[in-house]
């Protein structure tokens, strides 16, 4: 059996939960991320206290469970159903990336999902969505210091692995094109205040990589998008005398979207192709989380 691309492997754990009659409980936990025995560890917990419906939770186990989010309803198609099927694990998966979206700055956006068949790669987008909730959930809501930096820095590893980058190729897919620009904007503003948190306590701090990518193809196009905070990257040649605070201030809260397309030609030859490539577009825009916009440099 392969190994799973996400760990924990949310969906897995929800599939494969016994029938409702056999909880000991009103509900069942998934151990999210641990912490040392003197800090409280973060959990996703399934809650049903109703015939009707059930709820996923973000907890953590303090002396009594804190609740950092709890989902909205996720309705059952009858009141004898013993487990959640196709159709509840996609209410729960709209659910998921609608509450993500209220975390960014813009508010008015909605996700809704038409036709989709749950196949392996929805799997892996479903635990994708989950663990991206967690991690901006963590940011905001996760009071302690130390539970907060430990479980985000667990789940940044797993957010930015090659098999998180190859799932959220579908992820945007299926969010469309607007969408997949609050959805970044959503993380690279959580991201941001996680690093200025961190930089307040630590003046040692090393600003990890947080450039997302991904690239497409099509017919005769190679496409590559990009998105990075601006204050994730690197500054060249900084005159910090001369340094405008009001501006240091502004570019915090920028971050970077990216568009990279190549046209590419092929001609087969009698013992070789000949692939001719040129630079079609290139395009930054540094842009405001609120979608005021700084610059836009075209090529």
């Amino acid at each position: 059996m392969d190994a799973p691309a996400f760990v924990p492997d949310v969906w897995a754990w929800i599939c494969n939960l016994p029938p409702f009659s056999q909880w000991k409980t009103s509900s069942v936990s998934l151990c999210i991320c641990t912490s040392t025995t003197k800090q409280p560890s973060m959990f996703l917990s399934i809650n049903k206290n109703s015939t009707s419906h059930i709820t996923l939770s973000i907890v953590t186990n303090f002396h009594v469970p804190v609740y950092l989010w709890t989902s909205s309803p996720i309705y059952l198609s009858n009141k004898m159903q013993q487990t959640l099927d196709e159709p509840e694990l996609i209410q729960l998966f709209v659910d998921i990336i609608n509450w993500v979206l209220r975390y960014g700055p813009n508010k008015k956006y909605t996700f809704r999902l038409g036709a989709i068949q749950t196949n392996e790669n929805f799997k892996n987008v479903f635990n994708l969505a989950c663990l991206t909730l967690v991690f901006v959930v963590c940011i905001y809501e996760a009071a302690p210091h130390d539970l907060r930096r430990g479980c985000v820095d667990a789940l940044k590893v797993q957010l930015t692995s090659s098999n998180a980058k190859e799932f959220s190729k579908y992820l945007v897919r299926i969010l469309g094109a607007n969408l997949e620009e609050e959805w970044m904007r959503t993380l690279n503003l959580a991201t941001t205040n996680w690093i200025i948190e961190i930089m307040s306590s630590s003046s040692s701090f090393r600003i990890p990589s947080v450039l997302f990518s991904y690239a497409v193809s099509a017919i005769g196009l190679w496409k590559v998008q990009l998105y990075c905070p601006v204050i994730a990257m690197n500054m060249e040649e900084s005159s910090s005398l001369n340094q405008d605070e009001r501006l240091a201030f502004s570019l915090k809260y920028q971050h970077v979207e990216g568009v990279v397309q190549l046209a590419y030609k092929t001609t087969l030859r009698e013992n070789w192709v000949d692939v001719e490539i040129k630079v079609d577009n290139v395009r930054l825009v540094i842009t405001g989380y609120h979608k005021e916009k700084c610059s836009n440099y075209l090529i």
